[in-house]
């Protein structure tokens, strides 16, 4: 593609506006990243995934899912140079029966994200982007609650990967950004 990041940018927001959704390709995903901070960490980043815990609350104690969360504050209009995002202390994460009823209900510990992904600059760099592009959807809300998730689903000859188990459910937010890093061992 040969638009200016800012068009794609501009893409992305009308796509969400007017659908709900928007699938972006890896490169215009960067492009835009890009506009928002450095990804020189990018690939520590993504090694970080290979450091993942157990999610020990699936319901069908399956050891197909590995996970490691944090929480972060988001303050400050999206165009407002002076925003800041900054980590908050490690907590539960929690979504109600309506939401998820096979999981939910119950706060879930999951181990904190590393210091390393946590505080580097490719993380900081996609909250920014998250902040702006939201944030613009949502002029009137100046500070965010953001949860982190890092995923990894494992699939194995005798035990598939799931990685939603509970089945077809939402959040319970307004936005989500669904990023993936890599996939390595997969036939599609």
């Amino acid at each position: 593609m040969n638009f200016p990041q800012a068009d794609l940018l501009q893409s992305l927001r009308e796509q969400l506006s007017a659908n709900g959704f928007a699938f972006s390709p890896a490169a215009v995903t960067r492009a835009c990243l890009a506009q928002f901070g450095s990804l020189d960490d990018w690939n520590a980043f993504a090694e970080s995934w290979n450091n993942l815990a157990l999610d020990s609350y699936l319901i069908d104690h399956g050891r197909y899912r590995r996970r490691r969360h944090a929480v972060f504050d988001a303050h400050g209009a999206p165009d407002d140079l002076e925003r800041c995002i900054v980590r908050a202390a490690h907590q539960p994460h929690y979504q109600s029966k309506a939401y998820n009823q096979l999981q939910g209900g119950i706060e879930r510990w999951f181990e904190p994200i590393d210091a390393q992904a946590g505080d580097g600059s490719s993380l900081l760099t996609i909250l920014r982007f998250c902040h702006d592009l939201f944030g613009s959807l949502a002029p009137h809300v100046p500070d965010w609650r953001v949860e982190v998730h890092q995923f990894r689903i494992e699939a194995r000859p005798d035990e598939p990967g799931q990685p939603t188990p509970e089945g077809v459910h939402r959040d319970g937010v307004d936005y989500v950004l669904v990023l993936m890093i890599k996939r390595t061992n997969t036939s599609t």
